[in-house]
């Protein structure tokens, strides 16, 4: 995997707000841990599994940030992971974390905010 091709095409699937592009880099069982779960669809779980919770998260959060627009700041990798430092929604900056499994998707992502907006 190409870790610096695989961020550019995830920024420009979101900044495009492409969810099905987005999706693509997914497993079918993928496990998704973030705040703003809660945060964009008011349910009380911070964790969701699989494609369809997430294609129907991700819509949502859409919806209600219409002007989302990711900033890369800077790539990291891991061992079969990379992690993405970028500006996020709501002035905040955020850190992804994404484990891919041996087919090259991601099985788990986990996200971390900054607390202070911007």
């Amino acid at each position: 995997m190409n870790t610096k091709e695989f961020a550019q095409h995830w920024l420009k699937s979101w900044n495009d707000h492409n969810i099905e592009a987005v999706l693509s880099h997914f497993s079918d069982d993928v496990q998704v841990t973030t705040p703003m779960i809660k945060i964009a669809t008011g349910r009380r779980e911070n964790t969701l599994h699989g494609k369809e919770s997430l294609r129907e998260y991700w819509s949502t959060a859409l919806n209600k940030f219409p002007d989302l627009h990711f900033e890369l700041i800077c790539i990291t990798e891991g061992v079969n992971s990379v992690a993405l430092f970028y500006k996020s929604v709501l002035g905040k900056k955020a850190i992804e974390v994404l484990y891919f499994n041996q087919a090259g998707l991601v099985d788990e992502l986990s996200a971390f905010y900054s607390i202070e907006s911007d």
